[in-house]
């Protein structure tokens, strides 16, 4: 049976071919700038709207920040680490029952980014999950480590048919000042994985023309 996911318990001396890049598409660290000034945050302050505005400066100025005061305990972080390797460390049998490359699956362990479409593949497996509304989701979450059940990294995403587009105020009552078309969730989420992370940028993909 061929080996769907990189967690499989083989101990690699070499890296495959199918995961190395060429020189031209990987990171110069020669040329990354260093920061020494990354923007921290206290989610604990009382000045709810300094909080806001210090979120706003960073995203525009950095695109990151440090949040300090978060209320998420040392101890639930550990945890949290603790079942993703239980997971991860799970007989490979056991790991494949879950896994799919159907993006459109609301719940599964996949590899890489795409494997469909890519020609170098990310070297990462991960386990993806929906979680709102917990009700409807959490049926569906593995059961198996027993002690499974807060998610890792959370995307907040709007419902399938909601329409984005820019405000009116931005590009004129008739949007032709617009640089991207207005389009669904669901369309862009097509998108994003109908590509590679080689091509364009998926937004690139909606650009007026």
């Amino acid at each position: 049976m061929e080996t769907k996911v990189l967690s499989s318990g083989i101990r690699f001396s070499n890296l495959p071919e199918s995961y190395i890049r060429p020189e031209s598409e990987r990171p110069r660290l020669s040329e990354v700038s260093a920061c020494e000034n990354v923007p921290v945050i206290d989610l604990g302050s009382n000045h709810r709207a300094q909080v806001v505005n210090q979120v706003g400066l960073a995203c525009k100025h950095y695109g990151f920040f440090q949040v300090t005061n978060h209320g998420v305990s040392s101890e639930l972080v550990e945890k949290m680490q603790s079942v993703a390797h239980e997971f991860f460390d799970l007989p490979l049998e056991e790991k494949l029952k879950l896994y799919s490359d159907d993006p459109s699956k609301t719940m599964r362990l996949s590899t890489s980014f795409n494997v469909n479409k890519e020609k170098i593949h990310n070297w990462r497996d991960y386990l993806r999950l929906h979680c709102y509304p917990l009700h409807k989701y959490v049926p569906e979450w593995p059961s198996i480590p027993s002690s499974f059940k807060l998610s890792v990294a959370s995307f907040l995403c709007p419902f399938d048919d909601v329409l984005i587009s820019p405000a009116n105020g931005l590009t004129g009552n008739d949007g032709s000042g617009a640089v991207y078309r207005e389009y669904t969730y669901a369309e862009y989420y097509k998108k994003f994985w109908s590509r590679n992370l080689d091509q364009e940028h998926c937004l690139e993909l909606f650009k007026n023309h």
